[in-house]
């Protein structure tokens, strides 16, 4: 299996996992969204994307987005997205894979990196746990709020 980071000429390896991982959330399978979505991400350099390949064939992504903060003055990377096909889960895809952006982060000087999962996705809340993430009860004496626009 090889990790590796992949650029916009690259997109097409990850686009139909893409796809397949917005089903998962439910969503309706479009492949030219996904391909437009991920195109532009990429090509303003606005997510990093990370793609497991074996024998050529890209069976697991991850992306990450940049996130700032001004207070502590750094930079940190939000682990938006990560998906495995089904037939390679638990085998360790999605451990490289999250390996491979946290050792990223590291070298672009982040404090850390987040992320977010359902609340019945357990399987990935087990890897998560095991690879040392923490889940983060509210403790800063900040609110989150949101509006849609």
């Amino acid at each position: 299996m090889e990790i590796k980071r992949i650029g916009v000429e690259e997109l097409a390896l990850v686009v139909p996992l893409f796809d397949q991982y917005r089903q998962f959330y439910q969503q309706e399978a479009d492949v030219e969204l996904a391909e437009k979505f991920i195109q532009d991400r990429l090509r303003h350099n606005e997510s990093v994307i990370f793609v497991a390949l074996e024998n050529g064939d890209a069976i697991g992504f991850t992306q990450l987005y940049p996130a700032y903060s001004s207070v502590r003055v750094t930079k940190n990377w939000i682990l938006n997205d990560l998906y495995v096909v089904n037939e390679r889960r638990k085998s360790g895809v999605g451990h490289a894979l999250i390996a491979a952006a946290m050792k990223f982060a590291e070298n672009d000087e982040a404090t850390f990196v987040q992320l977010e999962t359902a609340a019945d996705n357990y399987t990935a809340q087990r890897l998560y746990e095991a690879i040392g993430f923490k889940k983060q009860e509210p403790e800063t004496g900040f609110f989150v709020y949101r509006i849609d626009v």
